[in-house]
C-alpha cells in the first residue's frame, strides 16, 4: 500500500515526519533510483527506498506502553527549551516512540506511548471521545462550585460534552475532584475550572478508555498486553 515518504521514513524510525520532509527536500532520499519529492508517495513493500543510499531498516514491532508521567516533565518530542521531556523515560522499549496526545508540563498521570499511528489516531483523536478521567486538586472552592463545573463550555470553537464531576473532598477553600472528560482538548480540565472560577493545582489523569493508571509508580512505565490493545481501541469505537 501506497503511504507518504515522510510517513514511512517516521514509521521505519529514520527521523521525525518533519525531519523527514527536511531529507526528500535536500535530495537525500531516492525512490526506484528517482530523487523523490516532498509529496511523493510509494509502497515499502515493493519500491526500494534509499535514505542517503541506505536502504530503510525493517518494519518495527509495535509497541504499546502506559507511562506514568511526572510533573516537569514536557510531552513534546522537541523542546527548545531544553526541559525533560516524557519521552527520555521510555527511551529504554528500544524503538522510537511517541506520545498518544499529551499532559501537560505541570500534570501528571496517565501517558501511552507507541510506534502505531493508526492506533495513535484512534485513541487520541476528540471525535472518537474516549473517557478520560482525572483527579484535579483546586483552590477557590465555594458550595457548588461543582454544578459550575459540570457546564459544558465552548473551547476553541467546540462545544464539549458535559463532564461528569464527582466532589470527593473539600478543606476550606480547597478541594479534590474526580472529573470524566471525553475529548482531550488543549488544557480542557484546567481551563474548565477557570470557567467555573477555580484554580486548578494539581491535576492527575487516572484512566483513559478501559486502561487504569493503578499503583504505577511516577517515572515508571509497562508494556500493554494484547487484550488491553485491543480493548482500547473498543473504546475508541
Amino acid at each position: 500500500m501506497e503511504e507518504r515518504l515522510q510517513k514511512i521514513l517516521s514509521a521505519r524510525g529514520v527521523a521525525s515526519r518533519r525531519k523527514a520532509e527536511e531529507l526528500i527536500e535536500k535530495g537525500l532520499v531516492t525512490v526506484n533510483g528517482a530523487t523523490a519529492s516532498l509529496g511523493d508517495a510509494a509502497d515499502p513493500q515493493r519500491d526500494i527506498i534509499l535514505v542517503d543510499g541506505r536502504p530503510l531498516p525493517g518494519p518495527e514491532k509495535l509497541v504499546y506502553i502506559l507511562l506514568h508521567k511526572p510533573r516537569g516533565y514536557v510531552t513534546t518530542l522537541s523542546d527548545e527549551k531544553g526541559r525533560p521531556n516524557a519521552a527520555q523515560l521510555v527511551s529504554g522499549c528500544g524503538v522510537r516512540v511517541y506520545p498518544v496526545g499529551r499532559l501537560d508540563m505541570d500534570s501528571e498521570g496517565l501517558l501511552l506511548f507507541t510506534n502505531d499511528g493508526a492506533f495513535a489516531n484512534r485513541v487520541a483523536h476528540p471525535s472518537h471521545q474516549v473517557e478520560k478521567d482525572y483527579e484535579v486538586w483546586v483552590t477557590g472552592y465555594q458550595s457548588g462550585r461543582e454544578d459550575l463545573l459540570r457546564r459544558p463550555v465552548v473551547l476553541d470553537g467546540y462545544a464539549i460534552r458535559p463532564p461528569k464531576v464527582t466532589l470527593v473532598n473539600v478543606r476550606g477553600d480547597r478541594a479534590l475532584f474526580r472529573v470524566t472528560i471525553h475529548e482531550g482538548r488543549n488544557r480542557q480540565v484546567r481551563r474548565m475550572c477557570q470557567a467555573a472560577g477555580l484554580r486548578c493545582i494539581r491535576l492527575k489523569r487516572i484512566r483513559e478508555g478501559s486502561l487504569a493508571l493503578g499503583d504505577l509508580a511516577a517515572g515508571q512505565w509497562r508494556y500493554l498486553s494484547e487484550d488491553e490493545v485491543r480493548s482500547l481501541i473498543g473504546s475508541a469505537e
